[in-house]
C-alpha cells in the first residue's frame, strides 16, 4: 500500500471494519493499535487522514476508545460509531458524499433503538445531501451479498432487509465493505454497485460464476478509487502491486 500510494499519491484512506483483530482495543492508549496499526502503516505516503468504521470484533471491547484515539492519533478519523463527509472534487468539479455507516447493530435484536435512530439519520443524510453532490458513497462493515463464505448467512441476509432500499431510494452509487477476507464486485438488481476489500489479512474462499459478480478474488490486497465528477474508477491491487481488476462507472 505505501509503495502504491507514493506513485499513485492518495488524499485518504478508508478502514472498512474490524480494524483491531482479535477483539478490538480496551482503551485508546491500547497497544494493539500500534501493533495493528501505527506500526504496520508507516510509509510516508499512508501519513494522511484514514476514515475508519466499525466492526463486528471491534465491538468485543470498547468501540468508543477508537472514536477517542481521533483524538490522540493525528490521521485516524473517526469521530463518532456512524457519520458523514461531503469532500470537494475540486473547482467547478462537484463533491463526493462519503457515508461511513455502522451496521453492528442490526445485527442484534436488542439494539432495535439504535438501528432505528441510525436509519432515519441515513435517509436524512442522503436526502439532504448538497445539490453539488455528484457520487454518493456508503462505507459499513458488513455486505448486503457476498460471493464469499457468507452467501446466505444471517448477516448477509439480515443487511439485505436493511439497506439496499435505501440505497435505490436515494441513488447510491457504491457501496464498500468488508467482512469477508476477498476482494469483490458485485452488481445485483438495482442501481448500487458494491465492493468488498477484506483482504488485508487472513484469507476465506471465493465463489466463482454467481451472477451478480463481477469479480472475486481471494488474494491479499486492497482497492484504490479515482474520483472526478464524471468518472468512478476503481483498482483491486494485490500485495505486490500489480492491478488484478479494475471497473469505471460514469455519469
Amino acid at each position: 500500500m505505501g509503495q502504491w500510494a507514493t506513485t499513485h499519491p492518495n488524499d485518504f484512506v478508508i478502514s472498512v471494519g474490524d480494524n483491531f483483530y482479535p477483539k478490538g482495543v480496551i482503551s485508546e492508549m491500547d497497544p494493539q493499535i500500534h501493533y495493528s496499526f501505527e506500526n504496520i502503516y508507516t510509509a510516508h505516503s499512508l501519513q494522511c487522514d484514514w476514515y475508519a468504521v466499525l466492526g463486528n470484533h471491534d465491538y468485543l471491547t470498547d468501540p468508543d476508545a477508537q472514536i477517542r484515539y481521533s483524538k490522540v492519533s493525528r490521521r485516524w478519523n473517526m469521530p463518532a460509531r456512524y457519520y458523514s463527509r461531503e469532500i470537494s472534487l475540486g473547482k467547478d468539479q462537484g463533491k463526493v458524499l462519503l457515508m461511513m455507516i455502522d451496521t453492528d447493530p442490526f445485527l442484534h435484536e436488542n439494539l432495535k433503538e439504535q438501528v432505528v435512530t441510525q436509519t432515519e439519520w441515513i435517509n436524512k443524510t442522503l436526502k439532504q445531501a448538497s445539490a453539488d453532490v455528484k457520487w454518493k458513497i456508503v462505507v459499513g462493515h458488513h455486505p448486503y451479498y457476498t460471493v464469499g463464505p457468507r452467501i446466505n448467512n444471517y448477516d448477509t441476509l439480515t443487511m439485505r432487509k436493511a439497506l439496499p432500499q435505501i440505497f435505490e431510494e436515494h441513488k447510491v452509487d457504491v457501496y464498500l465493505s468488508g467482512h469477508d477476507h476477498s476482494l469483490q464486485h458485485l452488481k445485483p438488481e438495482g442501481f448500487t454497485h458494491q465492493f468488498i476489500s477484506g483482504a488485508g489479512s487472513e484469507l476465506t474462499p471465493v465463489t466463482a460464476g454467481i451472477p451478480y459478480s463481477k469479480f472475486q478474488a481471494s488474494e491479499h490486497g486492497f482497492m484504490c478509487f479515482s474520483v472526478n465528477a464524471n468518472k468512478l474508477n476503481v483498482k483491486t491491487v494485490n500485495q505486490v502491486g500489480k492491478v488484478i481488476y479494475e471497473t469505471e462507472l460514469t455519469k
